[in-house]
This record gives structure tokens, C-alpha cells and sequence, in this order.
């Protein structure tokens, strides 16, 4: 499942971060990693951006990027 499809409240575990380039990068950067647990807070009223939860502060990304995010659900 992509970070654009969790639902909200869901904990999920991130596996892996595609994207080429700078985007990749960007998103590391920001402490979107392997092995993060991830939740989805809040989504715009038109859908795009949605505000994650991850690392202990709040992130928001586009829906775009997000597609580029494979998370696991957590159990």
C-alpha cells in the first residue's frame, strides 16, 4: 500500500521510498525512512496535501509524493 491510500489514523510502518533524484532525497531528508512508523493526521478538504505524523512532529506532503511512499500496516 502507498502513504496516499492509508486511511487516517491507521499506524502504518514505511518499507520503502521511491521517487528519482532530489524528490528521494527531499524526502529522506525530512526523516521519511525505512522502518519509520507513519499515521496519517488530517487531509485537505480537497484531498491534497495530507498531514502525516512521523518522528514526532507533523509533515505535510502532496498526494504525489506520498504515491512514491510504501508503507505496511501495522498489526
Amino acid at each position: 500500500m502507498t502513504l496516499d491510500k492509508l486511511p487516517i489514523g491507521m499506524p502504518a510502518v514505511i518499507t520503502a521510498v521511491g521517487g528519482e533524484g532530489n524528490l528521494r532525497l527531499h524526502l529522506l531528508d525530512m526523516g521519511v525512512i525505512p522502518h519509520t512508523v507513519v499515521e496519517v493526521k488530517r487531509v485537505a478538504p480537497m484531498g491534497d496535501p495530507i498531514e502525516i505524523f512521523l518522528r514526532g512532529y507533523l509533515l505535510t506532503l502532496r498526494l504525489d509524493d506520498a504515491k512514491t511512499v510504501t508503507v505496511e500496516v501495522c498489526k
